[in-house]
């Protein structure tokens, strides 16, 4: 039985250290280096605030600034701010953050973003204080 629970407890552990594998900062250097260049906080705040013709913004749902929390414009679900600042478990898991850029990205550009549009929100958001 100990061995059972000691297993549990391990599997436990292991999907708490996925679920944070990386640091908001981390993800910034990764989106940086696969531009080639370093993510501009006045860019991706531009890019965060904007419409770009269509009908919402990244602001629309995690608000302006996203330091406080928001919600799905459409079906009113709650979101986390997405200021680290604020969030200290924000921007610190790859999977669910490349899930949401690619899903986000749609919804608000129609089209994937950039690796260096990328970069530049993640500069925006980590540059955010209370």
């Amino acid at each position: 039985m100990a061995c059972i629970a000691a297993g549990a407890s391990l599997a436990l552990l292991s999907v708490s250290a996925r679920a944070a594998d990386t640091s908001a900062a981390q993800q910034l250097a990764r989106w940086s280096a696969q531009a080639g260049a370093s993510g501009q906080a006045e860019r991706g705040r531009a890019l965060f605030s904007s419409r770009h013709g269509g009908e919402w913004s990244c602001a629309s749902c995690h608000g302006e600034p996203p330091m406080t929390p928001g919600k799905h414009a459409s079906t009113g679900k709650p979101i986390d701010p997405l200021a680290p600042a604020v969030n200290p478990k924000a921007l610190t898991d790859t999977a669910r953050l490349d899930k949401w850029f690619r899903r986000n990205c749609n919804d608000v550009l129609k089209r994937e973003c950039t690796p260096l549009e990328k970069a530049d929100v993640l500069a925006y958001l980590g540059g955010l204080k209370p």
